[in-house]
């Protein structure tokens, strides 16, 4: 039997998503529509009558093409080619949910009403006839609980009485025109012809994207003729009319859904002046003096659980990732005594590479989770309410709040999760400003630099520069998502800011591990597909062309040498003759790997697994990995061992350090040293700066590699860096201007990957390195030769660049509050709708 088509249509906030997850459970998948970022729901579903697959069209209030959602939701009820719309309705907001389904019917369309949330409609005294507004649309209508389930069995029935409708809303002002256009249409040879008289209205009210359909599918003499029969309808109306066409329509649906509601519908009068809970808990939320601090405390929480709990719970999830990165290795070709095998190297790198990404999946499940309950709970709406002024000044959203709370307003944060987090943002220049300028937050990885910066040169001063560092990221997010929405996303779709502020619901468990499960899924199916491409590219900048044949022989001169000290080590034991060049290699490898099962190992039961587990492996090389209590020789054969591995691992630091400086990454380093000299960057600087763009924490990795450790001395970085002449030389004022420059610094390479996955475009990926790179470089370069030319301290410095910012932003704030004193915002705030 053929699987029938059902596109699920409804207004924000009345139970779409729900009654998805009803019905299709765990059958269902997540793309998006061609073209655009809004998401494209698809679920599957069997019952006594069939088949079906179910389209989740975008929440949207009406089928005008003014917002992106309106538009997705109108092409694919003309697309798509569905046998049934179910209208999903709020029942308890009835009044303002029939508008969608008067439009909905004149798409002439089968069509199924869906009475969701009638426990609520009943609490409130609405009493709603489904037989009368039944047989008033003359559509089938079925009452249903979403939340828990009740009235879902009855969908699939009510979906298979639907039938193309009969009602019709009055135009009567417009009628004559209405007919007379319909009938000029209706000549035209067009094929998927929508219903004529709904096109017909889009017409008459100019919508642009009918307009532009129209014109697309026939002759340029033809809609020339059309246009001007349109125009002269148009022209004639308006002397009849007191108000615009598209007022009048709107007027013309309210009149319809008031005479419905007469006939269908009563509210109990005792329950008329009775607050429900919402009016009851928004008067402490909302509440001029509350609302902040109850803002704070829900941010709070969201970072406590998702991002410190998250990062604890990656404790527990690491080792399966490292135990992959294992069986993987297993795999792969053994590694050499000095070099790896490339397919080793790379395959490792790439592996590496993903288990950062991977290792993020309890932070996403926990913020995701999170997010569905503040989404089905009514708050996230509140929230932004609470902040959409402040941040609309500068050309954000109010639910750009969120994004940038985790992406580390308060330090620790993660842009990855941040970015995913602005999908939910309606309006798409703030969406585009807002997936922008998240990564200047202070998340988690930037924090070694700094502290390493701070424990060099600041350390009386080390909390006044922890606040200038975490609010200056605040201040340069807002003065770049201005400068970002005057320029070029100008352009880029907007559309007015109509609030809604839902009632309070009860979030489900099913409806919040679900929509968690599913959204953490996209997060490693579209980050995944990225990886390998950029991670092979990375690799090789870092690899290539390596280090000269000098430089090689030194290198296999030291190791023979080792092998050497090893072997005069085990003279004399019964071990000498079971270990030559053959099997060294392997016996190195072993205990490596021995090693690095032990760290990861659990308890005293894993740790004596993998004692067995290597026994078996290798009997020989285990007797000397682990030697038992009184055998001498193996005793000294492992003491031998470990400076060997030692002797190893300091020969490939020292290999991996030359690649590091041989490699096309240092050598664009050193290019760039004449340029990067004005930030106050030497090469060294530039190749950390380089290596954090795959993952921040690994610019202090590189520069414990780049300024390395004396054999002789235990000294930490810190020390070792302010020892340097090349570094410390420079002093506190090129740290400052190091700073500066971490803080607006690209996204790192997950964050990159992320930009291009919500986007779905490469140039906004491409301008989020690009334009915080200029930015970045030319803060760094004015703040260094300032500070030099002025003969200031690092913390003068850090102040001046502080206060400046300040200035600019606060003037900017001022400019627009002026502005707007005179010409009024067109926002349009509107509460419990």
């Amino acid at each position: 039997m053929q699987r029938k088509k059902i596109l699920l249509a409804g207004q924000q906030n009345a139970g779409k998503s729900t009654l998805f997850n009803q019905l299709t459970g765990a059958r269902q998948f997540v793309a998006n529509y061609p073209g655009v970022t809004v998401d494209k729901k698809t679920g599957y579903f069997s019952d006594q009558n069939g088949d079906w697959q179910l389209i989740d069209l975008p929440g949207t209030y009406s089928l005008t093409s003014f917002s992106l959602e309106e538009r997705v939701a109108r092409k694919a009820l003309r697309e798509e080619q569905a046998d049934v719309i179910l209208n999903v309705m709020d029942a308890a907001n009835i009044n303002r949910s029939l508008h969608l389904t008067l439009q909905l019917l004149e798409l002439e369309l089968p069509v199924a009403l869906a009475l969701n949330m009638m426990d609520v409609a009943r609490s409130e005294g609405i009493e709603i006839q489904t037989g009368k507004l039944a047989e008033k649309l003359a559509i089938p209508v079925a009452e249903c609980i979403g939340r828990t389930g009740q009235g879902i069995e009855r969908l699939s029935d009510t979906l298979t009485q639907a039938q193309p409708g009969a009602f019709r809303t009055s135009y009567p002002e417009l009628e004559q025109s209405i007919s007379d256009i319909s009938g000029s249409l209706n000549e035209l040879d067009i094929t998927d012809m929508p219903a004529i008289r709904w096109l017909a209205l889009r017409l008459l009210e100019e919508d642009q994207e009918a307009s532009n359909w129209l014109a697309s599918q026939i002759e340029p003499d033809q809609w020339e003729k059309l246009k001007q029969k349109v125009a002269t309808h148009q022209a004639a109306i308006k002397t009849r009319l007191d108000s615009g066409i598209n007022d009048y329509i709107v007027a013309q649906r309210q009149k319809t859904v008031a005479d419905i509601l007469s006939h269908c519908v009563e509210v109990k009068r005792e329950d008329l002046n009775k607050k429900n809970v919402t009016e009851r808990v928004d008067r402490v939320v909302l509440n001029r003096f509350g609302a902040p601090l109850f803002l704070i405390a829900t941010v709070f929480v969201i970072y406590q659980c998702a991002i410190v709990y998250g990062y604890e719970l990656t404790n527990y999830w690491w080792p399966y990732l490292a135990s992959f990165r294992e069986l993987v290795a297993g795999v792969l070709p053994e590694a050499g005594f000095l070099h790896d095998p490339y397919v080793r190297s790379l395959g490792l790198w790439i592996i590496d590479s993903a288990n950062t990404l991977l290792n993020y999946i309890p932070i996403f499940l926990i913020l995701f989770a999170l997010i569905a309950i503040l989404e089905d709970s009514g708050y996230m709406a509140r929230i932004a309410f609470i902040s959409d002024r402040l941040l609309n000044k500068f050309g954000l959203h109010g639910q750009s709040t969120l994004p940038l709370i985790l992406g580390g307003v308060f330090a620790g944060g993660c842009a990855v999760p941040g970015i995913m987090a602005t999908k939910g943002i309606p309006d798409n220049r703030a969406r585009l400003a807002t997936i922008l300028t998240v990564p200047y937050m202070n998340c988690l990885a930037k924090i070694p630099l700094y502290t390493l910066l701070l424990g060099i040169f600041f350390v009386d001063s080390m909390s006044l520069m922890t606040f200038y560092i975490s609010t200056f990221s605040v201040i340069a997010a807002l003065l770049v998502a201005k400068l970002l929405t005057r320029t070029v996303l100008q352009k880029t779709e907007t559309a007015p800011f109509v609030m809604e502020l839902p009632r309070y619901n009860l979030p489900t468990l099913r409806s919040v591990i679900t929509r968690s499960l599913e959204r953490t899924w996209m997060y490693v199916r579209k980050v995944g597909t990225i990886v390998l491409a950029v991670s092979t590219v990375i690799f090789v900048l870092l690899q290539f062309p390596g280090i000269s044949e000098d430089k090689e022989h030194i290198a296999q001169q030291r190791a023979e040498q080792a092998v050497a000290t090893f072997d005069k080590a085990i003279r004399g034991t019964h071990y000498a003759e079971k270990f030559d060049h053959t099997n060294l290699p392997a016996l190195v490898n072993f205990y490596t790997d021995f090693k690095r099962a032990k760290l990861n190992a659990r308890g005293a039961e894993a740790s004596a697994t993998i004692n067995s587990q290597f026994k078996a492996r290798n009997e020989t090389f285990m007797a000397v990995v682990a030697p038992a209590k009184g055998d001498r020789d193996a005793r000294k054969a492992n003491r031998a061992l470990r400076k060997l591995s030692s002797a190893r691992n300091a020969i490939r630091r020292d290999i991996n350090e030359q690649r590091l400086e041989a490699s096309l990454l240092g050598s664009l380093g050193r290019a760039l040293e004449p340029v990067s000299q004005y930030a106050g960057f030497d090469w060294k600087i530039n190749v950390a700066l380089f290596s954090s763009f795959a993952a921040r924490e690994s610019s202090v990795a590189t520069l414990g590699v780049l300024f390395q450790q004396d054999e002789e001395s235990n000294q930490k970085l810190e020390q070792r860096m302010g020892e340097s002449n090349e570094f410390a030389g420079k002093g506190a004022v090129a740290a400052v201007a190091l700073i500066l420059f971490f803080i607006l610094y690209p996204p790192c390479l997950a964050s990159v990957m992320m930009i291009k996955v919500q986007t779905g475009q490469y140039r906004w990926m491409l301008l989020s390195i690009l334009l915080p790179t200029l930015i970045g470089f030319t803060v760094a370069s004015i703040a260094y030769s300032t500070g030099n030319r002025l003969n200031l301290t690092g913390t003068e410095l850090m102040s001046l660049a502080w206060f400046s910012g300040l200035a600019l932003l606060l003037l900017i704030g001022l400019k627009d509050w002026v502005r707007k004193k005179i010409q009024p915002s067109q926002n349009i705030p509107v509460t419990n709708l």
